[in-house]
């Protein structure tokens, strides 16, 4: 069929923008020699709800939230409203010696709604930060110089859990266990402890889920035992390790991480920076074992994926380490936009929408919808796997379903499926030969038929030739 001249039109202001792009950009996670052949780039005009739009006049379902940072769709007015609103009165202000009301607020917003422990102080008081990385740099910080200002200054060390994701910043990278991200940085590196993941996937055969959680905080155990009085703190994913592959686990597993750092005199910091504002089903995956952490990292969704910003939670203990008349003593870590004004306003505005459209008892809703169409797919014959915590759906893709032998990594056979998704208006961003749903939770019933049939579709065929 023919192309029109308004689609002739928009075809060829996707290739101008396209060829101006590659002309200047460096792309982030991304082997910028495979654009735009081997991956296709996409230059897109504009967004409207769970839709992308792009100059090519085609519409493509964000499946993966951008990033898993947009939770209410596209240009929700609400929040674009909030921030025009505040950019009118101020946009920008050093937090160093100067407050203003959304930092404030939003503060107190997030310390009211943070997960709680009956038999725990409450999270006290929140550190900004520009974006997740940045936050996990100021929760291994905080907790190393919490114990310096204490005189503990054999606790040097951090934990960290095997296949586990925190960010590309120095500090965040030390604690990651993805090899293709940390391989080529390791001589710059700190050198962490990395104990077993409870990944459930990794269970033997008899076990369930809880039995592999426990398994690993046994094995965290001896860890502990065999460190004494050098862990400063330990970081994890509640419930979901998710750039390591949407690996899920057991909630029993942060339950008894929660008493073995109590025992050993360890911090606990969660980074929720994925998991957090309703992605698992619980506003924070924490709720999920009742264990409230000494830090918590918060950022991604935090702003319904408008601005860059994060959050650190600390509780009052902590915070308290740090008053002295000694400067040197002092948490003097900062970033030139710390607490920014329009992005706190972004951040208010996501909150109350949780409030005003009753967010997580829709997400649950839809949630069972999902679960109800990736049902069939665990009948795939290259279908090892299908997980669901909440709004995220994880397919591990396989070689042999039986045996769990994976592809070769030479057949990218997840870039395939992104490549036939995308093809179809889906976006399936995988991660390695792991296919993800995890779309904004605007996301409606046809969608979620369009999500799921282009996944079977493009499933099939990315293994035709297996």
């Amino acid at each position: 069929m023919l192309k029109t001249n308004h689609e002739t039109g928009m075809l060829s202001e996707a290739v101008a923008w396209r060829s101006r792009d590659l002309a200047v950009l460096w792309h982030p996670c991304t082997q910028m020699r495979e654009h735009p052949d081997v991956l296709p780039l996409l230059p897109i005009a504009r967004g409207e709800g769970a839709w992308l739009l792009g100059y090519d006049g085609r519409r493509y379902l964000d499946a993966v939230s951008s990033w898993w940072t947009n939770l209410f769709g596209h240009a929700e007015p609400r929040i674009a409203g909030a921030i025009a609103y505040q950019a009118g009165r101020l946009e920008q202000v050093i937090l160093a010696g100067f407050s203003h009301a959304p930092a404030v607020e939003l503060a107190e917003r997030l310390l009211a709604i943070a997960p709680r422990q009956p038999d725990r102080a409450p999270l006290a008081k929140v550190f900004y930060a520009d974006n997740g990385s940045a936050g996990v740099e100021v929760a291994l910080k905080m907790a190393f110089h919490y114990f310096h200002n204490r005189g503990e200054t054999r606790r040097r060390r951090f934990i960290a859990l095997e296949n586990g994701y925190h960010g590309e910043t120095i500090g965040a990278l030390a604690v990651g266990d993805i090899p293709l991200y940390r391989r080529v940085y390791a001589p710059l590196l700190a050198e962490a402890l990395f104990a077993p993941s409870p990944d459930a996937y990794l269970a033997r055969d008899g076990e369930t889920a809880a039995d592999v959680a426990h398994r690993a905080a046994d094995a965290l155990a001896d860890l502990l035992d065999r460190h004494p009085g050098e862990i400063c703190a330990l970081i994890l994913e509640p419930r979901v390790q998710c750039a390591g592959g949407m690996r899920m686990h057991h909630p029993d597993y942060l339950r008894r991480v929660r008493q073995l750092c109590d025992a050993n005199g360890v911090l606990l910091i969660a980074d929720e920076i994925a998991t957090g504002f309703g992605r698992t089903g619980t506003l924070f995956a924490c709720e999920q074992s009742q264990a409230m952490p000494d830090l918590l990292c918060l950022s991604k969704g935090l702003t319904g994926g408008f601005l860059p910003l994060a959050a650190v939670l600390a509780t009052q203990e902590i915070y308290d380490a740090f008053l002295d008349d000694s400067r040197e003593r002092a948490f003097l870590h900062s970033h030139s936009y710390t607490g920014n004004p329009l992005a706190c306003a972004a951040a208010l505005a996501t909150l109350r929408i949780f409030d005003e459209d009753r967010i997580l008892e829709r997400n649950r809703t839809t949630a069972a919808k999902m679960a109800a169409l990736a049902a069939p797919f665990a009948d795939h014959r290259h279908v090892a796997d299908v997980r669901q915590a909440g709004m995220i759906v994880a397919f591990e893709l396989a070689r042999d379903v039986r045996n769990r032998e994976p592809f070769p990594a030479a057949d990218r056979v997840g870039l395939r499926a992104y490549r036939a998704a995308l093809a179809r208006g889906v976006v399936l961003r995988p991660l390695g030969d792991v296919l993800y749903w995890m779309p904004p939770y605007c996301i409606d019933d046809a969608q979620l038929a369009l999500l799921a049939q282009t996944t079977r579709t493009a499933i099939d065929e990315a293994t035709a030739c297996a």
